[in-house]
C-alpha cells in the first residue's frame, strides 16, 4: 500500500522495461479506478517492499527477472484482459478517484504545513492554478500566492493572472515584476538546459526574498505534475530535460516544498480542477512551460527576440481560436528559431528569423502526435506572420511525434 494524506491506498506497479507505452498503461489503470505508480526496472526491488497488489511489466522483461518476480507471489500481468487482472486477480483495488484524492490531499497538506505560513508559486497555468486553489481550500489564509513576472509570459497573460486570482478567487497575491532581473541573468546563454536551470534557481531566489518579506513563511507550493517528475529523472532514473519546479534547486534552499499534484497525470489535474470549480478558460488553457517564452526562443534570449516571439504567438493563437481549433488542439506553440533566411518583402531583401508552429494532441504530455490542421489555417497564419510581424520571413510546421521528439523544442 502507499500512503496519501495519511490514508492507505492500494496500488499497482507499472514497471518500465524500456517501453514508450508505460505511461499510457499507468493512466489506463487509473481510469479503471485503480491507483498505479510507474517504477523504473532498476528500482523494482525497492518498490516491492511497499507491498503492491499487482505488477504490470511494460516492455521486454529479461527471463531471469521474470522468474524472480514470479517467486515474489505478487500477481503479474503479462497478457490478457487488464480489467480482469485488476479487479479479479488483484482483489478489491478499485478505490482511485479524484474525490478520494481531493480529501486525501487536503489532509496531507494540513498535516505537512500545520499552522505554518505558505507561499505558492503561481504561474497562471493549469498546474499552478489548481495547486493554488487546492492549497487555499486546505489552509485558507495561511497561503499567500506569489506571481513572479519573469518577462517570458505571453501577451496579456500577466494582467489576466493578477485580475483572476486577486478578484475572482480572493486569494492574497503578491505580484513581483522581475523581468529585468531574469533577462539579465540569461544574457549570452544559449544552451537550453542552462536556461532552464538559471531560471529555476532565480525563480527560487525570488521566492525566498518574498518569504522573508512575508515573515515566517516556511513552505513553498509548486504545481509539479507527474510528467515533470518523470522527465526530470526523479522516477525513471534519466533526465530528458530539467523542469524549473523539480530541478535546479540551490543546495541552500530554505523553504520546504509542498507539491500536491506530483502524482497526477495532466488529465487528472484538470478533473481535480473542475471539482474545485476553477473556470474552464484556465483549466483548458494550453500547457505553458514554467520558463515561458525563454525556451520557445532558440539560442540566447534578447528583448528584441522576445518581442518578435510574443507578437508571433499572439497572432497565431488568434487565428487558431478564430478557426475553432483551439479546443481541438492539446497544445499549440510558436517557436522562434535561431535560424535566419533570405527573403523578399515589398521589393526589399530581408534576412530574418524562421518561425516554427507546433500543434500537438496528447492526454498527459508523456506522448503526443502532431495535429493535422487544415492547410488553409496554416496558410493564413503563415501569411500574417510574414507580413505583420517584423523580423519573421519564413514559417515551418513541425510534424514530429513524441517520442522521439519532445513537445517543446528546448
Amino acid at each position: 500500500m502507499t500512503k496519501m494524506g495519511g490514508l492507505s491506498l492500494k496500488r499497482i506497479l507499472v514497471v518500465d522495461y524500456g517501453s514508450n507505452k508505460v505511461q499510457d498503461v499507468a493512466r489506463e489503470v487509473r481510469e479503471m479506478g485503480v491507483y498505479s505508480e510507474v517504477v523504473p526496472a532498476s528500482s523494482l526491488e525497492q518498490a516491492l517492499g511497499k507491498e503492491p497488489r499487482g505488477i504490470i511489466p511494460v516492455g521486454p522483461v529479461p527471463s531471469e527477472v521474470l522468474q524472480k518476480l514470479k517467486a515474489e507471489a505478487v500477481p503479474i500481468c503479462l497478457s490478457g484482459d487488464l480489467q480482469t487482472f485488476l479487479h479479479d486477480t488483484c482483489g478489491d483495488t478499485k478505490e482511485w478517484n479524484m474525490d478520494r484524492f481531493l480529501a486525501q490531499a487536503i489532509e496531507q497538506i494540513r498535516a505537512q504545513v500545520g499552522t505554518g505560513k505558505v507561499i505558492c508559486g503561481l504561474s497562471g497555468g493549469v498546474d499552478s492554478s489548481v495547486a493554488a486553489v487546492l492549497v487555499h481550500k486546505a489552509i485558507g489564509e495561511q497561503l499567500t500566492c506569489v506571481y513572479v513576472d519573469h518577462g517570458f509570459m505571453r501577451a496579456g497573460e500577466t494582467e489576466q493572472i493578477v485580475r483572476t486570482f486577486q478578484g475572482q478567487f480572493g486569494i492574497p497575491l503578491i505580484h513581483v515584476d522581475a523581468q529585468d532581473r531574469f533577462i539579465d541573468k540569461l544574457q549570452g546563454i544559449e544552451d537550453p538546459e542552462q536556461k532552464r536551470k538559471i531560471i529555476g534557481a532565480e525563480f527560487i531566489r525570488v521566492f525566498e526574498e518574498e518569504a522573508a518579506k512575508i515573515g515566517d513563511a516556511a513552505f513553498l507550493v509548486q504545481g509539479t505534475v507527474y510528467s515533470d517528475v518523470i522527465e526530470s529523472g526523479d522516477s525513471a532514473g534519466k533526465v530528458v530535460k530539467s523542469h524549473h519546479n523539480v530541478g535546479g534547486l540551490p543546495d541552500d534552499f530554505a523553504l520546504e516544498l509542498v507539491e500536491p499534484l506530483a502524482t497526477l497525470f495532466k488529465n487528472e489535474v484538470r478533473i481535480l480542477g473542475e471539482k474545485l470549480q476553477i473556470p474552464s478558460e484556465i483549466l483548458w488553457r494550453h500547457p505553458f512551460p514554467g520558463p515561458g517564452l525563454a525556451i520557445r526562443l532558440m539560442g540566447a534570449v534578447t528583448r528584441e527576440k522576445l518581442e518578435i516571439l510574443r507578437a508571433a504567438d499572439a497572432l497565431a493563437m488568434e487565428e487558431v481560436r478564430k478557426a475553432g481549433w483551439y479546443d481541438k488542439i492539446w497544445q499549440a506553440l510558436v517557436v522562434l528559431t535561431d535560424t535566419r533566411t533570405v527573403g523578399v518583402f515589398e521589393g526589399e531583401r530581408t534576412y530574418d528569423y524562421v518561425v516554427a508552429l507546433r500543434f500537438v494532441t496528447s492526454t498527459d504530455a508523456m506522448s503526443a502526435d502532431w495535429v493535422r490542421v487544415p492547410y488553409d489555417l496554416l496558410d493564413t497564419i503563415s501569411r500574417r506572420l510574414m507580413t505583420e510581424v517584423k523580423g519573421v520571413n519564413r514559417v515551418v510546421y513541425d510534424i514530429s511525434s513524441k517520442p522521439p521528439a519532445t513537445i517543446e523544442w528546448e
